[in-house]
């Protein structure tokens, strides 16, 4: 591994740094070394060939006020703790429940929000050997066990959650790539479970269970080849979004259980997925280094990321840090004439001059045309990455004549030939805007644009996006125009030119591996084939189109922050959590939110442990 060799030669001192803040637009986040969790000797867990450590959080709303309580796993042992965030530092001599387990490890975990009270909490937790437990870590109970003769699924569970909305569902995944439904009423039975056909699709298919009396498990579900590394539900209970080894996100309508849409990695498995909170754009992460954002609504891929240096383990949504329009919301529900009548009207938004839509927005009585999601990343390369989604990426539909040729349109929306574009690594924090509706338009006006991910580009671009306008032709010329011309110039919140020539050699030679092996003429964009698909022949599709087809995002923030790879990222009110290998679970207080730590040296322990 590259920080082990880099140790060893005793150089690179700098690049091996931890880093224990960051900053961006709203402020700097500090990492709060008194607030950090982990096993009570504090001593750096050997995490080869052991399950990533999880994390949970419940609140189980009692009346001290300090209500939230934290799971994780490492190696073998299971922890329960109270968890005080901001407010006060950790004490780990306290655990309100620990258990260590022989012969299998814990694997993942989730909370029942539902039931949880400051007497008694459900906690599910999937096992290496297959298993599913059912605990109570307050009363300190074991309820139940499910699948415990492994008569149902020998595999490794990699996912497991409660149905949303339910007090007794509950979903689990297996590296088999299966997925099982389970009632917690119901028994295992004494048998391995025969099952009926209910519904098959493209590379899926859902059984039932085949018995007299109701057993578990109430379905089956078979996705894709490999494994099935994690799904997420949607907002509202009513999607389940799967990504698998095979590569493939696929989205399915949960009750009715259907497929709604797919995508493809650009190369390997996917390994985490995410929603935003409003349920209209999908993230996923894996093997092939990259996030990608994905429409649920257009089923198509609007954006990728580049910014680690090996595999994403993680992706969150910040629901605290996104802003979204709350005016006439696009709901999951409802005819495609109605979404295309909300899509007019959001170009009808994006037709003015930019001049005319700064004066909208900056007029308090017309309603917020700006939309901004965080969400943010880790992986593999012990770094975490932050990244901005913005309306320029999301809305790029901006109704052009067709007469105009695309250099037209670069030269409309670029900036004067004289204007400086500042590229500044750590967010300048100038727009002193800390809900993060940081509106895009705004900077495209003025001479230097005070974002973290802006990049100077040259006129390099205009050839690039030509290029990419004939060998797409057929994705609708107005809409890929549009995305480039507003992506790249007036928001220079991506380098498609610019990157390709940084790391044209050195980043992807599986570009040259694939992208390359055939060229697609441009009907077959449009075209989603019903056979199972070779990477070759993905390529260039709707399921994946290339690297240079979609908007490349570059990262707010990209800061090493662990010596283990990291395994966990989740956005709280007042703070973000992350965790690596070695069982150090890290707190990281918003800006403004250090609270009572504040007054305690934060970088006294750069390693995050406390001795």
């Amino acid at each position: 591994m590259l920080i082990s060799k880099m140790a060893a030669e005793g150089g690179g001192k700098e690049m091996n740094e931890i880093k224990t803040q960051f900053t961006t637009r709203e402020g700097v986040y500090k990492l709060l070394t008194h607030s950090e969790y982990s096993r009570p000797n504090r001593v750096p867990f050997n995490s080869q060939g052991s399950n990533p450590v999880k994390v949970s959080f419940v609140n189980v709303n009692d009346q001290s006020g300090n209500g939230d309580r934290i799971c994780f796993n490492v190696g073998r042992e299971l922890y329960f703790y109270i968890y005080k965030g901001v407010r006060k530092a950790a004490d780990l001599s306290k655990p309100i429940d620990k258990r260590i387990y022989k012969g299998t490890q814990p694997t993942c975990h989730d909370f029942n929000h539902l039931t949880a009270t400051a007497e008694s909490v459900s906690l599910l937790v999937g096992f290496s050997a297959g298993q599913v437990q059912l605990i109570d870590p307050i009363k300190k109970e074991t309820s139940k066990l499910f699948n415990e003769e492994r008569l149902i699924d020998k595999s490794r569970v990699t996912c497991v959650k409660w149905v949303p909305g339910s007090e007794s569902l509950f979903l689990v995944s297996h590296a088999s790539g299966t997925m099982y439904l389970y009632n917690v009423e119901h028994t295992c039975g004494t048998t391995a479970p025969h099952y009926q056909l209910l519904k098959q699709g493209e590379n899926y298919s859902v059984h039932t269970c085949k018995s007299k009396s109701t057993r578990n498990p109430l379905l089956k579900w078979t996705v894709g080849e490999g494994a099935l590394n994690e799904f997420a539900f949607s907002p509202d209970g009513k999607f389940l979004a799967c990504v698998s080894q095979d590569g493939f996100l696929r989205v399915f309508n949960f009750d009715a259980v259907e497929l709604h849409g797919t995508m493809k990695s650009y190369f390997g498995g996917l390994l985490c997925v995410c929603w935003s909170p409003d349920g209209k754009y999908i993230v996923a992460g894996g093997e092939d280094d990259l996030v990608t954002v994905w429409s649920f609504l257009d089923c198509r891929v609007i954006a990728r990321g580049h910014g680690h240096k090996s595999w994403v383990s993680v992706v969150a949504f910040d629901h605290y840090t996104t802003s979204v329009e709350e005016t006439d919301p696009m709901e999951f529900s409802g005819s495609d004439e109605d979404f295309q009548d909300q899509m007019v009207h959001f170009g009808r938004d994006r037709a003015n001059s930019t001049q005319s839509r700064l004066s909208k927005r900056n007029s308090t009585d017309s309603r917020p045309v700006s939309v901004t999601y965080r969400f943010g990343s880790v992986g593999q390369d012990t770094q975490l990455c932050l990244w901005d989604l913005t309306e320029d990426i999301l809305f790029p539909h901006l109704p052009l004549s067709r007469t105009r040729t695309h250099t037209n349109v670069m030269n409309a929306t670029s900036p004067p030939a004289g204007a400086t574009i500042i590229t500044n690594t750590s967010s300048n924090t100038t727009n002193g805007n800390n809900s993060g509706a940081n509106t895009p338009g705004i900077n495209s006006v003025s001479t230097t644009l005070p974002r973290s991910n802006s990049l100077p580009h040259s006129a390099g671009n205009t050839t690039t996006a030509n290029n990419t306008n004939k060998a797409g032709g057929g994705i609708g010329s107005g809409i890929m125009d549009s995305a480039i011309a507003t992506g790249v110039s007036k928001f220079a919140t991506l380098s498609l030119h610019d990157r390709k020539e940084r790391h044209h050699e050195k980043d992807h030679k599986r570009n040259h591996s694939m992208g390359h092996i055939s060229s697609k003429s441009s009907d077959k964009l449009n075209l989603l084939t019903k056979t199972k698909m070779d990477p070759a022949k993905t390529l260039g599709t709707l399921l994946c189109p290339r690297m240079e087809d979609v908007p490349l995002l570059e990262p707010l923030i990209c800061k090493k922050i662990a010596h283990e790879r990291l395994t966990v990222l989740i956005f709280l009110e007042d703070c973000l959590v992350t965790a690596c290998q070695e069982g150090f679970i890290c707190t990281w207080a918003r800006p403004g939110k250090v609270g009572l730590l504040s007054s305690q040296n934060q970088a006294s322990s750069p390693s995050g442990t406390v001795v």
